[in-house]
């Protein structure tokens, strides 16, 4: 195995195709299948299935590009640290759940650290998904909660992930509602208050178990159910249709806009929000100064 080898199959998931990934990286088509077809050799695995429609990441290989995109991000920074020149882009991928502290982390460590050339990833989707990327090192980091009803299936889903789970904050439920809402002019709310309004919720894919629910109480009756992909999207009809989601309550205003309130909702549960980590690999240095931002973004701020 060499460096060389890890930027070119790197090189060929991030195309999608042998023919691009030869151009951008000035080599002939053979001699990068060739080499592709060393490292699967080499380990006994297959990195990339083949059809006529194309090629794609197997699973083994969806793995085996997680290392070897960390190796490349190293050797980077080794070259950076002994040359003083900076060399190849800086990469970093985030998973998490809805929360705009953990964008306005991924901002600010960009504007920091992103430097001339950079490719970030920031993955708001799916709780199992950002499990899978994690264990996977689609990602270096997932954010997510648990609470007294999850935490039990959450943990043991890290556990055979080979994944840690590491606390930021605890937070009380509170309810988004647009300004506009009857809902906003409460100083708190409780469960009875919502059952005229919509509930919203963030889809969950194949495992749309409760377990796996972004909102806590999930399993509470509601007559109006809205299920959605996107944060813009949920945004959009608490304010336009009245509705409500569950939530920790931390929001920013500069990158949520002003039309979204946040009122405590009585009830006797907790959110404890925290990050996820591959248990045997060692943070990159990347990774440990996005921690360092959200730990810093954290006290006094509220989702």
């Amino acid at each position: 195995m060499t460096l060389k080898q890890l930027e070119y199959a790197v090189t060929v998931a991030d195309t999608g195709s042998i023919t691009e990934a030869a151009n951008r990286l000035f080599i002939a088509q053979p001699s990068l299948t060739s080499a592709i077809h060393e490292l699967e050799k080499e380990y006994g695995i297959t990195i990339f299935s083949r059809s006529n429609k194309g090629i794609e990441v197997t699973s083994d290989g969806d793995e085996f590009l997680g290392y070897a995109r960390q190796i490349l991000e190293q050797s980077v920074l080794i070259n950076e640290r002994y040359t003083g020149k900076a060399a190849g882009k800086m990469r970093f991928s985030v998973s998490s759940q809805h929360y705009s502290f953990v964008v306005e982390a991924f901002v600010e460590l960009l504007k920091k650290h992103g430097g001339d050339k950079y490719e970030f990833h920031m993955r708001e989707t799916q709780t199992y998904e950002i499990i899978d990327d994690v264990s996977h090192l689609r990602s270096e980091i997932g954010i997510l909660y648990l609470n007294k009803f999850n935490e039990v299936i959450i943990r043991k889903t890290l556990r055979d992930n080979g994944l840690s789970f590491e606390p930021l904050f605890t937070a009380k439920p509170h309810v988004f509602v647009g300004k506009n809402s009857p809902l906003a002019s409460k100083r708190s709310i409780t469960p009875k208050d919502l059952l005229p309004y919509p509930r919203l919720s963030y889809e969950q894919g194949n495992h749309n178990s409760f377990y796996f629910s972004e909102e806590i109480l999930s399993t509470l009756d509601s007559d109006k159910e809205l299920i959605v992909c996107d944060r813009a999207t949920l945004f959009n009809m608490l304010i336009g249709l009245d509705g409500y989601t569950i939530c920790s309550g931390v929001i920013n205003e500069e990158l949520n806009g002003p039309g979204i309130v946040a009122r405590p909702l009585k009830v006797d549960d907790y959110m404890e929000i925290g990050y996820i980590l591959p248990t045997s690999i060692k943070p990159s240095q990347m990774t440990s100064a996005y921690i360092d931002i959200l730990k810093k973004l954290l006290p006094g701020r509220k989702k």
